[in-house]
């Protein structure tokens, strides 16, 4: 199910609200010890964050936000099988959209901005694999983010207080914002909206972006 904004605090306001509100107005705010970095560049563009041939028959392109929970669904559980069935065969070319809508004030901005930094940095592959890697502790972004993007970069042989420094002063807002654009002129209702072939899907479950995929490569 697709996460819009009005939607989420609609589910936060049924649950319990203090926590989560309180994180987003600056929780995990401090830079990991010994991240003095400066201040970077900021970075206006960088190329598509993408998977799989560029000729590849079908295009399939994700608009996500990182404090999303059912970006975090879609990535654990229908990302992978996109990956395994279809663009490791060379059948898919997957390509990543941020959309902040924002879910979280805080790190729906952060957080793609450090996912960008390890892409600048590093490669599609190590971009994904951050992504993964935010997706898997977003529920403790608000109280650790800084130092969890830091830890995840470096794990991937990027330097992780660069990233920490990115996602702290939005070094790539800018693409993030470019992002943001293109999917509002598409018609972006909500997160995650999923695209096979410019066509956007009714759902982003497996089943429905695997039929779409088949129904692509069939014609």
């Amino acid at each position: 199910m697709p996460t819009t904004r009005r939607g989420y605090l609609a589910a936060l306001g049924a649950t319990t609200t203090v926590g989560a509100t309180a994180g987003c107005l600056g929780g995990g705010s401090a830079l990991p010890e010994g991240c003095d970095v400066g201040t970077l560049d900021s970075v206006s563009s960088l190329p598509r964050p993408a998977l799989g041939p560029s000729d590849a028959p079908v295009t399939v392109d994700v608009f996500e936000d990182f404090a999303c929970p059912h970006c975090k669904t879609f990535t654990e559980s229908v990302y992978p099988e996109i990956r395994s069935n279809y663009v490791d065969s060379g059948d898919v070319r997957y390509r990543f959209f941020d959309y902040p809508i924002p879910v979280n004030e805080q790190w729906s901005w952060a957080a793609a901005s450090a996912a960008r930094a390890v892409q600048d940095r590093g490669d599609s592959e190590a971009f994904f694999a951050f992504t993964e890697g935010v997706y898997e502790n977003q529920g403790r972004l608000d109280e650790e983010g800084y130092q969890i993007v830091h830890d995840l970069a470096n794990d991937l042989d990027v330097d992780g207080c660069e990233v920490a420094a990115a996602a702290d002063q939005g070094t790539y807002r800018d693409v993030v914002e470019s992002d943001k654009q293109e999917g509002s002129e598409r018609g972006v209702p909500g997160t995650p909206a999923v695209y096979v072939d410019g066509n956007l899907l009714d759902g982003a479950g497996w089943s429905t972006v695997s039929g779409a995929i088949e129904s692509q490569l069939d014609g």
